[in-house]
Parts: structure tokens; C-alpha cells; sequence
């Protein structure tokens, strides 16, 4: 099985939209952000898309200057106003969305994936690898990871920076997962920001840990600068051999992406030839087949 077949053999057919657009950061910009959220939405569930992938920290914007200024733009989850906006959304439309929020946890601030779906809150990731001024703000996340079985298949989440980091799409990929969803904010980095083709190195990564995992992966990239960070875009919905489906975002896209699949292809291992197959061919007589986690057990795929 491949996220190419006909349609009419797919066992789980879903529709997958990820979103990208330029959200604002400041309190002043909480509405249009909202509303922007929303209409995207509205358009993607419109287009048939079951599973919805938002960039991260599209309510809020990204580049805080203060702590206080990070709190001011924060949270509870699951019991804040953007989560339950959108697990009223997911219930009235009947879909699945992924989200990213700064979340408040007393004196703490997460910044925390959430999943809700037609039946409301499903779940939350905090992240665990922080980029840059997010340390500042941002504790790393302390629940590990997750993946939630839907009536649509297993979704897993990570955020931003965590696809650098080749073990998070590898655990959160043993622990069962069909899709990994990948709220993200990626920064302009050194040069050269693109390759000729206007693909920049996330972009890449994504395609990896498709690629080596057997694993859908959805990335919702944002677009646009803010107070002097700027943003790659090339958004993106990696199938299981690691290609995108449909294409890449551009980098200054208002736009999103969709792909159908299904799902329930990245249980079925990729036989490269008589010999091989990525996951049989793994050692763990030499490593665990969890690299060491134990936050969570390995499903069968």
C-alpha cells in the first residue's frame, strides 16, 4: 500500500490540509489572529479535509520580547478560549485539528501542540527541544511523548526544532503512530536559506524522517518576519516513502496544502528488495527498539 493507491482500496481515506499563513504576535493581534485561524479552517474543512494542521503559535505569533509579554499571550490547556474555540470546531465540522499554543501551567509556560477532534480535547505535547529565545520563555516539555488513537488513525505530535533531532520522529514512529502533525515556526537560519529549488533544509528533515520511519508527516510552517525573525514557509505533507504529496509550499504562500491518504498505509513496512526492510532491519540486539525511552511502549505498525 502507498499514499498514491486508488482511492477506492484505502481503508482509512483521509484528507489531510496543513495551513500557512502570517499570524501577528502581540495581544492587540489575539482577534485577527483568531480570525484568521478560523477562516482557514472553515476553507479547509469546506475542501473535505478530515485533518487540519496549524502552524505553531499561529494565535499568538512567535518573537516575544519578555517573560511577561510570553504570559500576557498564554493559556491553560485544555480549559483556555483557543482550545475550546477549536474543539467546537472540530465537533460542529467533524474533524480533527491540530493546533499550537503557549500554554499555562502555574508558573510555567509549555509551548504545547494540542489535538482536538469531533468529540472534543484529545491531547497535548509540550515540546521537548527549544529553539533560541524560547528558552527564555519556554520550560522543555516534561510529559514526553504521545500518540492518540483516532477513529482516522494514530497521530502523533511534535513541534518546530523537534524534527532536527532524528530520535523524536523515530520514537514517536515505534510508538505506533500513522502521522506525525509538526506545528512549526521555522526561523531563517545561516545561508543559503533554499537550495535551487526553493526547498529549505527543514523542509528536507521532514522528507528524512518520512522516509526512514515509514510515517505520514504533516508540517504547518508560517510565513512572513517578525520584530526581525524571518520564516521559511515550504510547508509540506510527507508521504511514507518520504516524497510530498501534492507539493511544497512556497516561501511566501498564504496558502494550504492537501494530500488524501490513507493513513493506515504506514503500518504496512516498505520492502525495499528481497533483503531489506527498514524496520526488520533495525539491530536492536544493539540498541533498544525504543532508543532508550520510557515514556511509552512500541505498538505494532
Amino acid at each position: 500500500m502507498t499514499a498514491q493507491q486508488d482511492p477506492g482500496s484505502r481503508v482509512s481515506p483521509v484528507r489531510i490540509a496543513v495551513v500557512q499563513f502570517e499570524p501577528r504576535v502581540g495581544v492587540e493581534n489575539l482577534k485577527a489572529n483568531a480570525s484568521a485561524v478560523e477562516q482557514r479552517l472553515t476553507a479547509a474543512a469546506e475542501a473535505g479535509a478530515r485533518l487540519i494542521v496549524l502552524p505553531e503559535l499561529a494565535t499568538t505569533g512567535y518573537v516575544f520580547e519578555t517573560r511577561e509579554e510570553a504570559f500576557a499571550h498564554a493559556e491553560a490547556v485544555p480549559d483556555g478560549p483557543t482550545v475550546q474555540g477549536l474543539a467546537r470546531f472540530a465537533a460542529e465540522r467533524d474533524v480533527y485539528v491540530v493546533a499550537c499554543v503557549a500554554e499555562q501551567d502555574g508558573d510555567r509556560l509549555f509551548d504545547t501542540a494540542v489535538l482536538v477532534g469531533p468529540g472534543g480535547y484529545i491531547g497535548r505535547y509540550r515540546k521537548t527541544h527549544l529553539w533560541n529565545t524560547e528558552k527564555l520563555w519556554f520550560t522543555p516539555g516534561d510529559e514526553g511523548y504521545s500518540v492518540f488513537d483516532t477513529r482516522i488513525g494514530r497521530i502523533g505530535l511534535l513541534v518546530c526544532w523537534d524534527i532536527w533531532f532524528p530520535e523524536t520522529a523515530r520514537i514517536v514512529a515505534q510508538m505506533g503512530a500513522d502521522i506525525i502533525c509538526v506545528p512549526t515556526g521555522w526561523v531563517w537560519t545561516p545561508p543559503p536559506l533554499y537550495d535551487g529549488s526553493g526547498v529549505c533544509m527543514a523542509a528536507y528533515l521532514t522528507m528524512t524522517a518520512a522516509h526512514a520511519n515509514n510515517v505520514f508527516i504533516a508540517t504547518a510552517d508560517r510565513i512572513g518576519q517578525e520584530r526581525g525573525a524571518g520564516f521559511m514557509g515550504n510547508s509540506l505533507i510527507a508521504g511514507t516513502n518520504g516524497w510530498p504529496i501534492d507539493r511544497i509550499a512556497g516561501p511566501d504562500e498564504d496558502t494550504v496544502i492537501y494530500a488524501d491518504v490513507d493513513l493506515t498505509a504506514a503500518r504496512t513496512a516498505p520492502i525495499w528488495n528481497q533483503l531489506n526492510d527498514l524496520h526488520r532491519d533495525r539491530r536492536t540486539d544493539l540498541y533498544d527498539q525504543m532508543l532508550g525511552y520510557r515514556g511509552g511502549l512500541p505498538l505494532p505498525r
